[in-house]
């Protein structure tokens, strides 16, 4: 009865912030561009699998995928886990002791990326567009490995103690350095696959992970400590990306240049 009671309550949620999106769209079509809409029962037909995915989706957010992470975050740095159930927790913290919070992250980063839905949409639209020259797959796994990594870095900075900015201003001016030198071409989209991590799978475990682990470490705060993985997920997929296409356009260069020595 409280699943039902919870389904019917994210339906009503996600029908209450789907609407506006509905309204613009048939505002445009009626209003501004006065056509009708083609295929009406099948645009009708999506619109409530759309609303039933989603809130299904939700639910399962909500019921399993939260609580998960938390719960690893806190297993993971349980002192009887680190130390042992007979080893005397020591006063200070060692970031050595926490391999297994770095593992994890770098894991479940890796994971929730590849399965983004919005990461899936852009890479596909990507290589649609190009031609063929972008690689859905490769975006995919340099956008996963930037997310892996810059979590990795996140939850060690958790563990440490060290502030924010310094981690954010650093890795924002390699982003700087990179576009410099990266192929124009993947300057937009790297840009992009920024913010498409941040979407409905990856965001609810990170905060978890971030919430899990500050709250269980000592001297940290959930408040202060607990959040910011976000942002580890949003810029190091900017550098993951051009760096895949710094290193795809070398080895492609080093190929024609051995292209054109056999030739000779």
């Amino acid at each position: 009865m409280n699943t039902l009671s919870l389904f019917m309550d994210t339906m009503y949620s996600t029908l209450h912030d789907v609407l506006p999106i509905a309204a613009v769209l048939l505002g445009f079509q009626l209003l501004v561009l006065r056509q009708s809409i083609p295929h009406l029962w099948s645009v009708i037909r999506g619109f409530v699998y759309v609303l039933l995915g989603l809130a299904l989706f939700l639910v399962g957010l909500q019921e399993a995928i939260f609580p998960l992470g938390e719960m690893m975050a806190r297993q993971l740095t349980d002192p009887h886990f680190l130390y042992g159930a007979a080893a005397r927790i020591p006063e200070i913290i060692r970031w050595q002791d926490y391999a297994w919070v770095y593992v994890f992250a770098f894991s479940i980063g890796l994971a929730t990326t590849l399965a983004e839905p919005s990461l899936i949409a852009v890479a596909l639209k990507a290589q649609q567009v190009s031609g063929g020259a972008i690689s859905a797959w490769g975006l995919r796994i340099a956008v996963s490995l930037g997310v892996a990594v810059g979590v990795s870095i996140g939850c060690y900075r958790i563990v440490t103690g060290t502030d924010l900015w310094l981690y954010v201003v650093v890795a924002y001016l390699v982003v700087i350095i990179q576009t410099r030198f990266a192929p124009r071409m993947i300057i937009p989209l790297a840009y992009d696959s920024g913010g498409v991590t941040t979407s409905t799978v990856t965001v609810p475990l990170l905060a978890a992970l971030g919430l899990g682990l500050a709250s269980t470490i000592p001297g940290r705060s959930p408040l202060i400590d607990g959040f910011g993985l976000i942002a580890f997920a949003s810029v190091f997929p900017i550098m993951s990306v051009m760096g895949y296409a710094q290193l795809s356009s070398k080895i492609g260069k080093t190929q024609k240049i051995k292209e054109a020595d056999n030739a000779l």
